[in-house]
């Protein structure tokens, strides 16, 4: 046990380091890095188990931050302990730096988690606590015996997602979870209880959490606590630590500025910063420093860990000479590479609703990849992800030997919790829901990009073919939404998610193909409610692997008809017609335009070709196809939400069907 002196110059130490990043920076979030830097010093230098020569050790504890504006703590912390240098601390917020403004995924340098949009980060960790007793159930204790640590803020506990997060953990006693709430009562434009007046401790004591209440400013409480959670068998632990925003602070004049709003967002300034730095023990020549018995500190630390690790490395190397065949599974599992699937015994039943196909490709994924994840949002037997759970049965929280997380009507929660899964190692997670409320699931998918994680989103009742629901089911404007973000590429160039919206169920089968072998980037499955006409005989199903090609085709074609999903079999009805009117067709399938646009020009010309005539059709808004037909094509679809009513009458009264296609075109080739 380190004196507690040391351990107040050690959280000194971090605040210094995080006050100066944010002044050199001359942005950032100072206040909630200086009052949190005592609960993280603690956790660093005598609770987080990591081998200090293997950074990316499977057995590793986690630690997930979820206010990422607090990222100068970590990354201060992380300085001390050796995974950054200072003058990577000089960079802070600057151009090419290792220390954005908000923490990115960097396992080498110990960065879990993106951290960003309040509530998600903590809600990483509830995926990865529950990826970690998953892969206890199959791996045993050897193997995973580490724990989870999340840090939450006031605004993280605001945000709603917080509530899914905090019933799911409960619910499953993840007594491998321990949170550290800090609750300065301090956030960006007001003071706490401007907004927030609840009993959060009863709130989560109502969900099954162990919850302990100390000052989170006191390392030795902060010790005892961190001692009491680790104990914990039977249920997830909260520590409410009252903290104090901008801890050590001082204004021009030499008074506190603790607690002050103003320190939440912005460079303390001027000769608050000078009187600050002196306050804390540091140099104003020279502020970027670790104190020589804080470098001690934490140099003490590796040694010790080094010895820790070295007998569970010892312990694992028994694991896998008594368990060949279970390591040989670890070591695929936690690879990064994407499962091996023999998908020769599937045979899809012809005019099924792509949802139904691709139910049958879960399966065939629940049976062949055992580390595999599904979930719903309470719709398994609607979005047919049911296709898994029949192969398997639910995770439950006394049972993980399960595969199927029932996530309850929580889409943004079940969404980070399946990404936390991935996030923790050797889980691959797929999750459910209809496509319109792919809205609720947006922040989550865009932090999935970002961090490049391989989920598979399945998006069902992909259009106003829901029917009598009615307008408020029934997506219009969320494929384009969608394929907005499959273009768009993150700040390495790389691409940022893989979307897939399938012509029938051959077409599902080649999309679930690539979904499993793409473990770059997340993947959106859009499949129909209702059933789809399979494409011709003799279609080339392997060209779907190129995201755009040719289904039918006259060499001396007229126009081009164009569509994703369902869509391609009204095309093909309409063009039946407009050939009995001599009008010759070319269909073309575009499952993914991102896929497409990654071909050879070569290739893209030679499915659409410049100066053709191009028409498209999408249940969704034009613009969803408009970069494919280009300026001289047209594309018919949907500019208003749309209406209750039977699909097939909807179809009728929408003009999705194959008299509308010929009208449409002869008025298009006329102009």
């Amino acid at each position: 046990m380190n004196n507690k002196d040391l351990m107040n110059h050690a959280a000194d130490n971090i605040r210094l380091l995080a006050v100066s990043m944010v002044e050199k920076a001359k942005s950032g979030h100072p206040g909630g890095a200086m009052g949190g830097a005592d609960f993280i010093n603690v956790l660093f230098s005598e609770f987080l188990v990591f081998d200090p020569d293997q950074p990316t050790w499977e057995g590793r504890d986690r630690f997930y931050l979820d206010p990422g504006h607090m990222s100068p703590m970590l990354y201060s912390a992380l300085a001390l302990q050796g995974k950054y240098t200072i003058d990577d601390l000089k960079t802070f917020r600057q151009w090419g730096t290792i220390c954005p403004g908000h923490p990115e995924r960097d396992i080498i340098h110990g960065i879990e988690n993106t951290s960003g949009p309040l509530g998600q980060g903590h809600t990483y960790a509830v995926g990865a606590a529950i990826a970690e007793k998953f892969l206890e159930a199959r791996l045993g204790s050897t193997m995973m015996q580490h724990k989870i640590y999340a840090y939450i803020s006031d605004g993280g506990v605001q945000e709603e997602i917080s509530q899914g997060a905090g019933r799911i953990a409960g619910l499953f006693k993840l007594n491998n979870l321990i949170m550290f709430y800090d609750a300065n009562e301090i956030q960006l434009s007001t003071e706490c209880d401007v907004v927030m007046r609840e009993n959060t401790r009863m709130k989560y004591e109502s969900w099954g959490w162990n919850v302990l209440e100390i000052n989170g400013n006191d390392p030795d409480e902060i010790r005892a606590a961190l001692i009491l959670a680790n104990k914990e068998e039977q249920r997830p632990t909260l520590i409410i630590g009252h903290t104090v925003m901008a801890k050590g602070a001082r204004k021009e004049d030499g008074s506190s500025y603790e607690r002050s709003v103003k320190t939440h967002g912005a460079p303390l300034g001027g000769g608050a910063y000078e009187n600050t730095v002196k306050n804390l023990g540091g140099d104003l020549n020279d502020p970027f420093v670790v104190f020589d018995d804080v470098k001690e500190l934490y140099e003490k630390r590796n040694a010790e860990l080094r010895e820790v690790v070295k007998e569970r490395h010892a312990a694992e190397a028994e694991w896998r000479k008594a368990n060949p065949e279970k390591a040989e599974q670890m070591d695929a599992w936690f690879s990064g590479n994407a499962p091996k699937v023999d998908w020769s015994e599937l045979v899809q039943k012809r005019d099924v609703a792509t949802r139904v196909a691709s139910a049958n490709c879960l399966g065939v994924l629940a049976e062949q990849v055992p580390n595999m994840v599904c979930s719903s949002a309470d719709l398994c037997n609607s979005d047919k992800t049911d296709g898994f759970l029949k192969k398997t049965h639910e995770l439950a929280p006394d049972d993980f030997t399960g595969a199927f997380f029932q996530a309850g009507v929580s889409e943004l929660t079940m969404a980070c919790v399946c990404i936390g899964m991935y996030l923790h190692g050797g889980v691959i997670p797929a999750c459910g829901t209809f496509f319109v409320f792919s809205d609720y699931m947006k922040p989550a998918i865009r932090m999935a990009a970002l961090m490049r994680v391989p989920i598979k989103f399945v998006w069902s009742h992909d259009a106003f073919r829901v029917g009598e629901d009615g307008p408020t089911h029934e997506p219009v404007e969320q494929e384009a939404q969608i394929r907005l973000m499959e273009k768009l590429k993150n700040h390495k160039g790389q691409d940022s998610v893989r979307v897939f919206r399938p012509a029938d169920a051959d077409e599902t089968t080649v999309c679930w193909q690539m979904a499993n072998e793409n473990m770059d980037t997340p993947t959106a499955m859009i499949c129909s409610r209702q059933n789809v006409n399979s494409l011709p005989e003799g279609t080339d199903y392997s060209q779907v692997r190129k995201g755009a090609y040719i289904v039918k085709d006259d060499p001396n074609y007229d126009v081009i008809l164009l569509a994703s999903g369902s869509e391609v079999s009204t095309l093909l009805a309409g063009a039946e017609l407009l050939n009995a009117d001599g009008i010759k067709t070319r269909i073309v399938s575009v499952p993914s335009e991102g896929l497409f646009r990654t071909q050879s020009k070569e290739y893209q010309e030679s499915v659409l070709p410049k100066g053709a005539k191009i028409f498209g059709m999408t249940a969704g808004l034009p613009v969803t196809l408009q970069s494919l037909v280009g300026v001289e094509g047209m594309v018919y679809g949907l500019e208003s939400f749309g209406f209750s009513a039977p699909y097939k009458v909807l179809d009728e009264k929408l003009g999705f069907n194959a008299e509308n296609v010929f009208k449409q075109v002869k008025d298009y080739l006329s102009k």
